[in-house]
This record gives C-alpha cells, structure tokens and sequence, in this order.
C-alpha cells in the first residue's frame, strides 16, 4: 500500500472509532500537503428536503500565491445558471441540456445573505454581479467584492459567508433533486482563480463549459433526514445525530479543488477494494442488481489508472448510481466521487457502465489531480480522459466489440468516438473556450471524441509504450499544478525524443482534416518496343524506382480487360496513384499485394498532393491499401484507402450483408439505439 494511503487508511479508521468520544477534529491525510492548498473551506450545510433549499455557513481561507496584490476577490454562484430563463446557460440551452429539462416549477438558485472579513468588516453591501464574458446583466454567476485593504503577495484572508440555495428539479446539468434523491454539485460560494499575472480567471457558467478552481483543505458537515445516506467528497469522519429528526455527517478531504454530496435514504451499498483504494458504490434499489457490476468496473478503472498513469493518491472512491428520471446528475465527476448510470435490464454486452465509469475515475487524474482550465481548454480533462477510455475498453474487454457485443453487432469505443468525429471533423479547431466553438455538437467533438481520435493516433505514430511513458510522465510532473495545452506538448516532445510541433500544430490549434486515398491502380502486360530503333523485344530491369520512370501514367486496357492470368510468363507493367485528399499533414504506408502472393510496403511522408509508386515485374498487382492496419484513425474516409484489380463479388457480398444486419438489428433494438446514440452525451 501506497505509504500516503497507508496512513491516510489507519488514520481515518482512528478517528472514525474515537469520533464519538472527543470533539469533531478533521483527521491529517497526508504526512505533507500535496497541492499548494490555495482555497480552504469550513462549511456547515442543512438541507431542508421538502424544499430543496440549503442554508449553509461558510468560512473560507484564501492564500495569495502570486506575486500580485489582490484588490478584489471573484466568486462562482453556479447555481444561479438555474434561476431563470435569462442567465447565459439558459438562453444557450433554451431549458434543455443533454436531454434533461427542468420541471416549471424546478428552478434553482443561491444567494449570499452575508459576506464579511471573519472579525472584521461586512462587505455585503459591496458585492456587485459581473458578466465578463458576454456582458449580458440578467446572469449572476459571478460575482465581485472589492477589499478595503489588499491581499498582498504571500498573504491570506478568511471570510464569513453565509449563503441560502435551492437545488432544481429534476437534477439539471450535474446537480439537483429528485423526491427523496439529492445530488448537490456546484452549491456555494466558491472563490475563482487569480493567476500568477495577478487576473482574475472567474468565468461564467456557461452551457458548455465545467470548472476551474485551485486546490484546498476541505471540512464539510451536512445536516441531511437522519435516515439518509450520505455520499461525499473525501472520508466521513463521523456522524453525530442531532436528536430532532437529522443527522450531521463529517467529511474531510485534502488537496482537492472542489467539493459535492449526494443523499438518499433508498441507497443500496456495496463495498470492495481495488489495490490500495477502498471503492463504495452506492446503488438505486431498482439497480441493486447491477452493484456488483458497478464495483468491478470501478475496480478495473483504478487498476488501470494507476498502473498506467501512477498513483491516485487518495484512500477512496464513491461511485453513485442516480434515482431514476434524475439522469442529469449522471455521468460526471468530483473528486473522489463520480455519477454512473445504466437502465433496466441492460445486456452484459453493451458495456455502457463500464465505460461510463472509467472515464468518469480517469476524471479523478486528468481533472482533479492536474486541474487544468476546464473553460478555456476542455480537451485535456474531457479529451485526454476520452483517449485513456478508449485505451483501456480496449485492453480490459479486447479489440473487438468493447463497446457492444450483442446480437452479433461487435463495435469498439474507437470507432464510436470516430464516428462522432468524422461527422463534424472540420467546424472548429480543438483548442477554443467552451463558450466559443460553433455549437454544443462542435464542443462535444473536440472535447471529447477528436482528441481521443488525435491521441489514438499519436499512440500508434509513436508506439504504445512510449505514449504511455508520455502520459505517466505528464501526471508525474504536473499533479497539482494547473498544466496548459503548451505543457502537455512540450512534455510529449521531451518524452517522445523528437519535436511533435507539426503533429499538434494541425490537431490541436486548426481544423484541419485528414484524408489520403488510393486514387487508381493498374497493371497491364508490358508491350514489346517498337520503332526506328527496335526490330525485336528486349527485356529490361525486373522494377524500376518508383519515381516512375519510363513507366505509364495511364494505360489503354482497362484493369478488368488486361490479358489471361494464365500466362505468367509475360512482365507486367502496374502502378500506383496516391493523393492527398486532406490538408492534414500525416506520413502513410502503402501495402502492395501482387498475384505471386509477394507484398511490398512502401512509406510516403505524405507531403504532396499526390504520389506514384510503379512497378515492372512478372506478377500482376492485385491490390493496393493505405494505412492497411488502420493506424491512423483521424483519417475520415476509409472507404477510399483502398483498391482491388478487380472486384471480388464474394467479399462485396459479404460486407453488404453484415452492414444489413447491423442496420437491422440496431432498428430492431431501440433502447440499444438509443443507448449508442446517448454515449457521446452521456458525460
């Protein structure tokens, strides 16, 4: 066991044993502070079932680790994006995200009653709502406070701050509640980011866009129904019942850069252990029978995640199964604590669980651990985590049909991700604010399925070791510490022993597309000289460079018409014609097929519009195939990097008849249908 985990374990349990008999005190996690532990909350939270309204109290520890003074301070109220119809969340989604909407009476909202310096000036009055990016007044996620004496560098201050919020109905966009089923994401006051140039990094909620924040110590205690359940962030460090009907539940956690709860009295646990991280799962009655389901897919995300990418360093895991029609608390991800969800009767063979559930952990890595700007550069939460899914479905379940294997319909994670990207592979480029790209559909692709497309295809540019290498070297250097798109290529680079700058250029920073195909292929007999200067056949070089020189660019007989196959004494002329259908610049490799059974491989680094490789030998060529392993899968059109002399009628039929079955049984299927179709959203 991890020597941190060790004494966060023994710890906790000690403290879990004597709780009752000594005053609350957080237990010590961590020898020493593994984040510079910038924002620090104490929060004491009720909930009031009936109305879904919290009253929380707040005192919050903030440390200024820039060289800047700090004459304001700027704050998230997430909740407010549910308050009316006019917040920009709204207005983007129309009331709809993700297929959740809701209720007309469900809205959401919080306020701050109190903010003061803790014994010292109330600044309530001084609060004012900004909009700083799109400067439309009716949103008030974010706001101000000016101070009347700056933080300087080095220095901290601690705030009072008392706030109500009322939760919507049913769970919308990460958080809500539905009858007796609470999932509370994104629910008080919390501080933005001020960045080492001294600016406030404070965005707006907006439809597409999630969270940044810095790391802290967190001591939370909510009072919840003494029946209830509680799930939460961090460890439960006790539960004490307040003799009127409630129960107050302890958590602590440290090092972590947000904090979220979910309570339930209908919750069905399950327990178990996944090498040095106690996993809890926390099932709906009606899914109980999935529990076990549930535990084995997270086991298998934390095995793979720390044998892959290093150590997650905290002791635990909750994994929570959301109420029914409470599907918009699904899929999503807080420290320590994530969201699944399934339906009834779903089939061991459409692995919607199980995928949901490692990437969600993966959360756990390339968001909570590293902590980069989920606003301003999605892809290295939601795409780099999309890329270790894809990797991991296809170890743990194999190459074939990890996704679905049902009905005899076999489909990859892979090629679900790729689909979504080649039907929107050039609107936007991956690197752009949440806020920013063309549309939700364009924010989805380049967040999630391109650049687990684009890293997919690096790893198999690179080989599969050195990616992983790349990646474990990536969370090493960069835990706790806020990394940007430039410090995850500049690590790839170093890694990697070779300047990767025109790969990430044209994957990364533009729109680019990718496609080079086949163009045409020929092979013909070759026909004795004539002329002044022949009187008799002369023979020449069994092949010649394929610059094609001295070879034909066209010929007269077409493929299906050359002579008899019979007669293999005759040397044939065939080539070739490459092109570059794309502006994506990507080195390919030809495979060659001739009817001696001979294969030849030819590389292109794929520069040109176009490439002609020719070929003068006593076999005919049957076929000619680009990228024949399918290495590069950014490419978005297989269907042109190959062809045959001549058309085979059996394999033809063969791949008309499994594309029928496939179409046939996802039509006869629609809760499968419309499993797959929800896969790209379901985060």
């Amino acid at each position: 066991m991890n020597k941190i985990k060790r004494i966060s374990f023994f710890t906790s349990v000690f403290f879990l044993l004597i709780s009752p008999l000594m005053a609350q005190e957080p237990p010590v996690l961590f020898e020493e502070p593994l984040s510079p532990r910038i924002a620090n909350y104490d929060i004491d939270v009720r909930l009031d079932p009936d109305t879904r309204i919290l009253t929380g109290q707040e005192i919050l520890t903030w440390h200024n680790k820039t060289q800047h003074s700090a004459t304001e301070l700027r704050f998230h109220l997430y909740l407010n994006a549910f308050r009316n119809s006019r917040s920009t969340f709204m207005k983007r989604t129309g009331g709809v995200h993700r297929g959740n909407k809701i209720d007309k009476d469900g809205w959401g909202f919080i306020d701050v009653t109190r903010f003061a310096i803790k014994d010292g000036e109330d600044l309530t009055g001084a609060m004012e709502f900004i909009q700083p990016d799109d400067n439309n007044e009716d949103d008030k996620t974010v706001f101000r406070v000016p101070l009347p004496r700056p933080v300087p560098p080095g220095g901290t201050i601690r705030l009072a701050i008392d706030f109500t919020a009322k939760l919507p109905e049913p769970p919308f966009a990460r958080t809500g509640a539905k009858k007796e089923y609470f999932f509370v994401g994104q629910w008080f006051p919390k501080i933005g980011v001020l960045m080492p140039d001294g600016t406030w990094n404070c965005h707006q909620f907006h439809a597409n866009s999630e969270f940044f924040a810095d790391f802290g110590v967190y001591n939370v205690r909510m009072t919840v129904p003494e029946e209830n359940i509680v799930g939460a962030t961090g460890i439960e460090v006790s539960v004490r019942k307040n003799g009127d009907g409630t129960a107050t539940h302890f958590y602590h956690a440290e090092d972590v850069h947000d904090f979220a709860w979910t309570t339930s009295p209908e919750f069905v646990e399950f327990t178990g252990q996944a090498q040095d991280v106690s996993i809890r799962v926390l099932m709906q009655p009606d899914h109980a029978y999935q529990g076990e389901r549930h535990l084995e897919a997270a086991k298998t995300a934390v095995e793979y995640f720390q044998n892959w990418y290093g150590d997650y360093p905290f002791p635990n895991l909750t994994v929570v199964d959301p109420r029914r029609g409470a599907s918009g608390s699904g899929g999503m991800e807080y420290p320590t604590l994530i969201t699944a969800g399934t339906a009834y009767g779903l089939p061991e063979g459409l692995r919607a669980v199980e995928m949901v559930i490692i990437h969600e952990f993966g959360h756990n890595f390339w968001y909570h651990l590293l902590a980069s700007n989920e606003f301003e550069e999605s892809w290295l939460d939601e795409g780099i985590n999309t890329y270790t899914e894809i990797q991991i479905m296809n170890d743990a379940y194999g190459d074939q049909g990890n996704m679905v294997d049902l009905l005899g319909v076999k489909i990859n994670d892979i090629e679900l991700h790729r689909m979504q990207y080649v039907l929107n592979a050039d609107i936007d480029p991956m690197l752009r604010k949440a806020w920013e790209y063309y549309d939700s559909r364009s924010y989805g692709v380049n967040s999630y399925s391109k650049p687990g497309v684009v890293l997919t295809t690096l790893q198999n540019y690179l080989g599969k070791e050195k990616m992983q290498e790349i990646m474990r070297e990536y969370v090493r250097r960069w835990r706790f510490k806020h990394p940007t798109t430039k410090d995850f290529i500049a690590v790839a680079n170093e890694v990697a022993g070779q300047d990767l700058t025109w790969f990430f250029d044209q994957a990364v920073y533009s729109n680019k597309v990718l496609d080079y195909s086949v163009d045409r292929i020929f092979s013909v007999p070759e026909r004795e000289p004539s002329g002044f200067d022949f009187d008799m056949s002369t023979s020449g070089q069994d092949s010649l460079s394929t610059d094609g020189s001295g070879m034909p660019d066209s010929v007269s007989a077409s493929p299906a018409e050359d002579s008899s196959e019979a007669d293999e004494e005759k040397i044939y002329l065939s080539g070739v014609n490459l092109r570059r259908l794309g502006d994506f610049i990507f080195p390919v490799e030809l495979r060659v097929e001739f009817s001696d059974g001979e294969v030849i491989t030819e590389h292109w680094d794929g520069k040109e519009l176009w490439k002609k490789f020719r070929y003068r030998r006593a076999a005919k060529l049957v076929s000619a195939t680009i990228d024949p392993e399918n290495k590069v899968v950014l490419d978005v059109n297989y269907t042109n990097n190959s062809k045959a002399r001549k058309i085979r009628a059996a394999a033809v039929s063969k791949l008309s008849f499994r594309l029928m079955f496939w179409m046939q049984a996802l039509l006869d299927q629609p809760s499968l249908l419309n499993a797959i179709t929800r896969l790209g959203s379901i985060f």
